[in-house]
């Protein structure tokens, strides 16, 4: 490996776990770092145990993973498009994903959350729709192969689409359930338990991986279609793969978070920047990255309007709507 990138993920993986220090003692039940400290290795009280470790560090732990997820399949849909634009927010799979966990919140109509291993069947919910969604703009965009403008155009218009069914499936929902989906469509993630980090994570340990083995494929497609096919790649099946891949760890990060917007268009846009293109390092910084920007929009989410709090969701939105504008800006 070479010493930038070592660098870098050094640097990035002390940044995360500095924000993480500072938000496992932030909050409502204010610690200091000596107590925080103490409790991480056991001796403290009962009720600092149970604020660490049952509401703070879940929460922690989730956004890391959600953070990741998102990036990374930011990163395969513009290497994809070739196009730096492109994010699943801005091509619907999060929308199609986020109709699915709505839809499924208005079939049990507020008894969802009692029922027994939903927060297991979320994930596959959302998957399942972003997949739908997904298949809807390849076979839109299909027209004697997929071309980049094309694919994204779709992606566009199947967001639309995908936006307006859920304001007419929340408009027929109970007063509570529009609520919940509301806040939860912000981008959310409260009431984080391990539960819910259990749920995500083998969709994220094992999908980034494979993700990271398809590096070599994401970057002769990044350069064009002929270079692909000139090199043996075959361009469907190989774009049809990474378009799986992407598509799922959008779902289940949207299950587990809502509808984030944003992440995964800046994250790999930055680490781009950084790292260069070679996405055997870019994948990996990209991930680093998006968990940095949404365990750090998390804390300020926390603490903005303490002892309020708004959806994490919306601060990302703040931070990465100027970044793509600048991009829209710069993009010729």
């Amino acid at each position: 490996m070479k010493r930038k990138p070592l660098i870098v993920f050094t640097t990035l993986v002390v940044f995360i776990v500095f924000v993480l220090l500072v938000s496992l003692q932030s909050g409502t039940f204010q610690m200091t770092p000596a107590e925080a400290f103490k409790t991480i290795i056991g001796q403290g009280s009962d009720q600092q145990e149970l604020v660490l470790f049952e509401f703070r560090l879940p929460r922690m732990v989730l956004a890391i993973l959600i953070g990741a997820g998102l990036a990374v399949s930011g990163a395969i849909l513009q290497s994809l498009s070739r196009n730096d634009l492109a994010d699943p927010g801005i091509l619907g799979i999060n929308a199609g994903a986020g109709f699915a966990v709505v839809l499924f919140i208005y079939l049990f109509q507020g008894s969802y959350q009692n029922l027994g291993g939903s927060v297991y069947i979320l994930p596959m919910f959302a998957f399942l729709g972003a997949l739908t969604a997904a298949a809807l703009i390849y076979s839109l965009a299909y027209k004697k192969g997929i071309t980049p403008v094309r694919l994204v155009l779709v992606g566009i218009g199947i967001n639309a689409g995908f936006s307006a069914l859920l304001i007419i499936m929340q408009l027929r929902m109970s007063p509570n359930d529009f609520m919940q989906a509301t806040v939860w469509l912000s981008g959310n993630i409260w009431g984080a338990n391990w539960s819910s980090v259990l749920a995500i994570l083998p969709w994220i340990a094992i999908l980034i991986p494979l993700v990271i083995r398809q590096a070599n494929t994401l970057n002769v497609m990044r350069i064009g279609d002929e270079s692909a096919v000139g090199v043996g790649i075959s361009l469907e099946r190989s774009r049809l793969l990474l378009l799986f891949l992407a598509v799922a760890l959008a779902g289940a990060s949207v299950a587990a978070g809502g509808a984030i917007a944003f992440l995964g268009l800046v994250a790999p846009h930055i680490a781009r920047r950084i790292v260069g293109p070679r996405h055997q390092i870019m994948i990996p910084t990209a991930a680093l990255i998006g968990s940095l920007i949404l365990l750090f929009a998390d804390y300020i989410a926390r603490n903005m309007l303490a002892p309020s709090e708004i959806p994490v969701g919306i601060v990302v939105a703040i931070i990465g709507a100027p970044y793509f504008l600048y991009l829209l800006i710069k993009t010729p």
